[in-house]
């Protein structure tokens, strides 16, 4: 592991990402994905794939689908679950800001807010750039977003969770530290994971991003797709096709392609 990664998702963030997840066969993006493939058709390129969640359940449906991703760890995890299931994805290992892959695609789909990961101000617009170059005419581009502070909402939070590690038992435990800075949009957050056996913190590691994730209102996401070059953009309620509600701090956008 190296002592200063430049990826976010390395060591045990990576290695326990799948076990605090769960069963995400029934997550609601998943459906809205996969109804947003069917309408606006293939290939689909997954940006931001991490170990595979979407890109190999999509894959072993026969989409014609790909993945890339900043993380050696996640990438590693995402081909041993390969694997397993006899799939043989192509996944890249790039930067959405240096995104140059040898194909076009109908669909692009960031999932889990993945782009909100981009935290320098100069970094998004180049990104949009970059998706845009890599689709076809008429292709899509849809992107969930999270606002993750508002007015009169709290500026820290912490919590703490606890899963079995499935090959022996050992509990691992995540505790998480957030703090919202408003004036940049930005959160910064500190991680620690420790496994515990027989009472006893076996390992642990702590992960300090600061900052991590970059806060979206739903006329900033717009305004990104409409500098984009965009149009028919369209701004959907958490993962449906209903209308965006003004409260809504989880929403998705969807964009096409001029021919």
């Amino acid at each position: 592991m190296p002592t200063n990664p430049t990826y976010e998702y390395y060591g045990m963030m990576a290695q326990f990402w799948d076990l605090f997840r769960g069963d995400t066969s029934t997550w609601d993006d998943r459906f809205f994905y996969l109804d947003v493939v069917k309408k606006y058709g293939q290939p689909v390129l997954d940006v931001g794939c991490g170990t595979g969640r979407i890109l190999l359940d999509f894959l072993g449906q026969g989409i014609d689908i790909d993945g890339v991703d900043n993380s050696p760890d996640m990438l590693t995890l995402l081909k041993h679950k390969a694997e397993k299931l006899n799939l043989n994805p192509t996944v890249y290992q790039q930067e959405m800001t240096e995104l140059s892959l040898p194909r076009k695609y109908q669909t692009i789909l960031v999932p889990s807010s993945s782009f909100q990961l981009l935290l320098d101000a100069a970094f998004p617009p180049i990104a949009i750039n970059r998706f845009y170059e890599h689709l076809l005419p008429n292709g899509v581009l849809v992107m969930p977003f999270m606002t993750l502070w508002k007015q009169g909402d709290p500026l820290e939070s912490e919590f703490t969770r606890e899963a079995a590690r499935l090959e022996d038992g050992a509990t691992v435990r995540r505790w998480q530290y957030s703090r919202f800075e408003p004036s940049a949009d930005l959160e910064h957050t500190i991680d620690r994971y420790e496994v515990i056996r027989d009472g006893n913190v076996i390992s642990s590691e702590e992960h300090k991003q600061s900052p991590a994730t970059r806060s979206y209102t739903q006329e900033q996401a717009v305004a990104l797709y409409q500098k984009g070059g965009f149009r028919d953009i369209q701004v959907f309620h958490e993962f449906t096709f209903e209308p965006v509600k003004p409260e809504d701090d989880v929403f998705c956008v969807l964009g096409i392609k001029p021919e």
